[in-house]
């Protein structure tokens, strides 16, 4: 390192002589711009308006993008953070606006804030009655949609709000969207998953509403950097799109670091925990006159890091303390436009956040970003650190946790740093969800084979399927299969999970609803006797009731919390791929799950010690879902049950390197003899029903996970096993038994 840094100080207490916690730091450069000129031929106006605000040029990537658009082309524009993406969209759309007093364009943001932000942008470039921006959304009253659909050109929304709130009424759209030339959809990438199956339905629903009165809106949509943006954005949308990489836009470079909390305990291999970590390095970052946004994976964790950094500078330097806030979803609207205006104009020193900041809203000049473990792919990790040095260099920090996958890169940091970007799975094709959305769509219009073209060409089918399911809910007439239901099917299904149910959580004394939990992962997340913490607070679970949909709780003041046990049973159907992965057989296909939560452990705090177990009498969850499994042949020397356990942990831990996924996304079954093979078998299996993309993208893959999971075991320096390698903390059967040599030589047998 040749230039002294602003955060040099808060990294030399990692450093040496200090301690080793500071395990990797790079420089990353910057780069110049490529400029291009404005294209010809826009509106006076819109040249105007970008003459006013010092627009002067295209980024090269921008002017590709801009001039696909004005040739017709459904475009996506794929390139990284503080790139321009929003120009390259909002040209061709206003440009089309401005010419077209009759045209709309319809934006989509995965988030309210995003969209908002966006108004606020536009509202920037002065064209007065020319571009009329309306915000639709769950925020919005019903006098304020009804003032859209009159007056708006230019609807800002998002994707549940088409779902729930434009589709299923689309007659009070009709003139409105017998104008839609474009439908804009930002931060695609985010669309993945069980979220984007669904996402890939409404997008669906809206064009064919939209083609009810003779619009055929053009697609344009921008995206960080992805592996497969061709393949993903065509099952996203259903359309071709012409893809435009590249980043010809200048970047002031990043310091980036790998951060490894101290090892306590050598023969249990435990760490120092990553939230105190976090917690200091903010403080520091803070104390130092930086501006930080620091990301952790989830609400609990957002809270337990912003009270301790509070904490931390009240302790240090009281006057910060109050100007660090958090920032997740479930807190009302004004909280958080208030912390995003706090933010933006300074006021605020550091925000903790969930991934709801990880995507494009201009929160103003931050310096550092410090992201608490991995964030489950090498794009999110991206694009959480490109939140800060968008103007001027930055530091990008990643506080590693205990687990497999981080202590593997603690190791290698050349397999993060010089990773390329993942691929998105998502799959629309996913049963449940593809018939959860018909029936959406026979409520707003009569189905029949004529929707081929955009609903897709199992519609026909799907709709017998759907009158065999449920009779009474559906008729069939001249025009086709139309619902005949008693409500809106739309307010059945929750985008972001395959069962649209959720349960409420209720304070006690109050009444008072502090949050809530999808119904079914309630028996893992708020059982009788769990802990549960929701803005800073701590609450013990009293009674959990599923059919009613509600889990009561109360205050808490212990210093243990819980992880609950599971038993699973996982049938295997027959594969739909089987090839040989050294002398096993990989295959891939459908699982029918029954799962039962049974108990919980109680730990504590501070050293995660093991306080008791507790039994619980809950109902089990059945459900259909997409598996891999690996299936060793019979042999005289079978492996011990502890080998493929901890074989299947590594590979499950490994598995992000493939396909990205968040925490919870995957479970797996280790057996050593499994009913539906006969031989040893190791399973993972997605968690929700139908699946959603992930174990048929990382099929593919499997020799790459194969050695990773074997690297993870082999270069971790414990003996018998650790956190860091063969134990997980989301162990069903809380890590008994485990083998980490018999795995490290049952993964030898899978590289061939």
């Amino acid at each position: 390192m040749t230039a002294r840094r602003p955060w040099d100080a808060a990294l030399s207490a990692g450093a040496p002589p200090h301690s080793a916690r500071l395990v990797h730091r790079a420089e990353e450069p910057g780069r110049a711009g490529d400029p291009v000129r404005l294209p010809d031929g826009l509106d006076p106006r819109l040249a105007a308006a970008l003459e006013r605000t010092g627009i002067e040029a295209l980024w090269s990537h921008q002017a590709e993008a801009v001039a696909l658009a004005r040739a017709g082309h459904h475009v996506g524009v794929v390139s990284g953070t503080a790139s321009g993406k929003t120009l390259a969209y909002a040209i061709p759309v206003l440009d089309t606006l401005l010419r077209e007093p009759h045209t709309r364009a319809l934006y989509l943001s995965p988030t309210k804030a995003l969209a908002q932000d966006q108004a606020r942008r536009l509202s920037t470039l002065g064209l007065g009655r020319d571009l009329r921006v309306a915000l639709v959304d769950g925020d919005q009253d019903t006098g304020a949609r009804r003032r859209a659909r009159a007056e708006a050109n230019l609807v800002l929304s998002n994707p549940d709000m088409v779902h729930v709130g434009i589709c299923p009424h689309h007659q009070r759209w009709a003139e409105w969207l017998s104008g839609l030339a474009a439908i804009v959809i930002d931060e695609a990438h985010v669309y993945r998953g069980v979220f984007g199956s669904h996402v890939a339905h409404v997008i669906r629903r809206l064009r064919r509403c939209a083609a009810l009165y003779g619009a055929s809106p053009q697609l344009l949509l921008a995206s960080a950097t992805a592996a497969n943006p061709e393949e993903a954005f065509s099952l996203l949308t259903g359309c071709d799109v012409r893809i435009v990489e590249g980043d010809g836009a200048p970047a002031p470079g990043r310091d980036v670091a790998l951060w490894n909390p101290e090892l306590v305990d050598p023969a249990s291999g435990r760490r120092a925990s990553r939230i105190h970590e976090a917690v200091g390095l903010v403080s520091q970052l803070v104390i130092d006159g930086q501006r930080v946004i620091c990301f952790a994976p989830g609400r609990q964790l957002v809270e337990l890091i912003l009270r301790g950094v509070r904490d931390e500078l009240g302790r240090r330097v009281p006057a910060l303390a109050e100007r660090v806030e958090p920032y997740r979803a479930g807190y009302p609207p004004e909280v958080r436009r208030a912390i995003e205006a706090r933010l933006a104009d300074g006021q605020l020193r550091a925000v903790v956040a969930t991934s709801a900041l990880e995507l494009g809203l201009d929160i103003g000049d931050l310096d550092c970003s410090v992201v608490v473990g991995f964030p489950g792919s090498v794009a999110g990790l991206r694009q959480e650190w490109g939140r800060a040095g968008r103007r001027t260099r930055g530091l990008g920090v990643l506080v590693l946790g205990e687990d497999a996958l981080d202590q593997w890169f603690a190791r290698h940091p050349a397999a993060l740093l010089g990773r390329p970007v993942e691929r998105i799975a998502l799959d629309p094709d996913n049963l449940e969800i593809r018939l959860a959305h018909l029936a959406c769509a026979a409520a707003e219009a009569a189905v029949s084979s004529r929707d081929e073209s955009i609903l897709g060409v199992r519609v026909v089918d799907d709709a017998e399927a759907l009158l065999e399911l449920d009779p009474d809910s559906f008729s069939v007439t001249a025009a086709g299969l139309i619902w005949a239901g008693p409500d809106d099917p739309a307010t059945r299904i929750s985008l972001r999970s395959t069962d649209s149910r959720a349960v409420s959580i209720i304070e006690g004394e109050t009444g008072a609803v502090i949050g809530d939990v999808e119904h079914d992962r309630a028996p893992r997340a708020v059982h009788p006797g769990a802990i549960h913490l929701s803005q800073g607070e701590r609450y013990l679970v009293r009674e959990l009731d599923l059919e009613v949909g509600a889990a009561v709780v109360e205050p808490f003041r212990g210093d243990w919390f819980t992880v609950p046990r599971a038993q699973t049973a996982v049938g295997l159907a027959a594969p739909e791929r089987d090839e040989w992965l050294g002398n096993w057989r990989a295959r891939l296909g459908e699982a029918d799950v029954r799962s039962q939560v049974i108990g919980y452990q109680r730990r504590r705090t501070d050293d995660l010690s093991v306080i008791d177990q507790r039994p619980l009498d809950l109902p089990a969850r059945e459900y259909r879902t997409k598996a891999l499994w690996l299936v060793r042949p019979p042999s005289d020397e079978p492996p011990s049950l502890g080998a493929l356990h901890a074989a299947e942990h590594l590979l499950t831990a490994a598995l992000p390197l493939a396909a990205p996924c968040d925490p919870g996304d995957l479970l797996g079954l280790s057996a050593d003899e499994h009913p539906d093979t006969g031989s040893p078998t190791i399973v993972i299996h997605e968690s929700r029903a139908g699946g959603a993309g992930i174990v048929r993208a990382a099929y593919g893959e499997l020799p790459l996970v194969v050695r990773a999971a074997r690297a993870i075991a082999e270069d971790c320096p414990c003996d018998d096993g650790c956190p860091s390698c063969v134990q997980s903390f989301a162990c069903a059967w809380l890590n008994e038994p485990l083998d980490k040599a018999g795995a490290i030589a049952l993964l030898g047998e899978l590289t061939g």
